[in-house]
């Protein structure tokens, strides 16, 4: 799931929608599914937001402001994965921009957040990483279970050694 927040106006209507897409592609393939599966597709929504005003320091923004909050179930993104998506989404808005503003990552903030187990909610109930991940894989739901387990386990393990 994409929450991407763009000001009216920041992209040319053709760059804004290739980048839509692109980013899309981006947190597919760091989940690591391939962006062309129509399974994977059919998964991955996007809202876009259109700011009434951005402002920094309480004075309207001089330059476009851009935010894209990532959400997935607990256990998709390491920590590698999460700095992929960050610098490649700021990439792909930095070219979509085409040189209309200065190419400026610090206009750019991309918060990949993690629904922790338990708590992605669709179809009106709970909805664990293994059933996501056996209609993505198309794993038998006994893989699928031991696949969620070692990526929730990474997960954790990883959040612990964090400062």
């Amino acid at each position: 799931m994409l929450d991407v927040y763009i000001p009216e106006g920041a992209l040319q209507p053709d760059a804004e929608a290739a980048l839509l897409n692109r980013i899309t592609e981006i947190l597919i393939r760091n989940e690591g599914f391939d962006p062309a599966d129509p399974v994977s597709r059919s998964v991955s929504w996007l809202w876009l937001h259109r700011p009434a005003g951005v402002y920094v320091g309480g004075q309207p923004a001089g330059a476009p402001r851009y935010k894209i909050v990532p959400s997935v179930p607990e256990g998709q993104l390491d920590e590698q994965q999460r700095a992929n998506v960050i610098a490649e989404v700021t990439e792909a808005i930095l070219d979509a921009e085409n040189g209309a503003w200065p190419r400026d990552a610090s206009r750019i903030w991309v918060f990949p957040t993690e629904i922790p187990e338990g708590h992605w909610g669709g179809w009106g109930r709970i909805r664990p990483l293994a059933t996501i991940l056996a209609r993505l894989t198309g794993n038998d739901t006994k893989q699928a279970r031991a696949l969620a387990r070692q990526r929730i386990s990474a997960s954790r393990a990883e959040h612990a050694r964090l400062p």
